[in-house]
C-alpha cells in the first residue's frame, strides 16, 4: 500500500476569497484531527493570483482516502463552498 496525494485547485470568486479561506483552513485542521489516515493537509494560495487556492493532502493509503471521500466533514465543506468557487480541479497522485 502506497501513500496517495491529492492536489485540488480552486478558482475562487473575487468577493468570496476571505470566506473560502476561513472555511477551508478550518476544514484542513479538522480533517487532520479527525481522520488518522490523513498525514498532511495544507492550503496554499498562488502568490500572483489570490483567486487560485490549492489543497495538498497526503493519505496513508487508498483506504484512508476513501474514508475521507465519504466523510461528513468533506460533504459539509463542499456544500458550504459550492457558491464561493467558479471552478475546481482534482488530481490524485501516487506518492513515490
Amino acid at each position: 500500500m502506497s501513500k496517495v496525494a491529492l492536489v485540488v485547485e480552486f478558482r475562487i470568486k473575487p468577493d468570496c476569497r476571505q470566506a473560502f479561506r476561513e472555511l477551508v483552513t478550518d476544514h484542513a485542521a479538522r480533517t487532520l484531527e479527525d481522520e488518522e489516515g490523513c498525514l498532511y493537509f495544507d492550503v496554499v494560495v498562488d502568490q500572483e493570483d489570490d483567486g487560485r487556492v490549492f489543497f495538498y493532502e497526503i493519505y496513508r493509503d487508498e483506504a484512508a482516502l476513501d474514508i475521507h471521500r465519504n466523510s461528513p466533514i468533506l460533504a459539509r465543506t463542499r456544500a458550504a463552498y459550492a457558491d464561493l468557487i467558479s471552478d475546481r480541479k482534482l488530481t490524485v497522485c501516487a506518492v513515490l
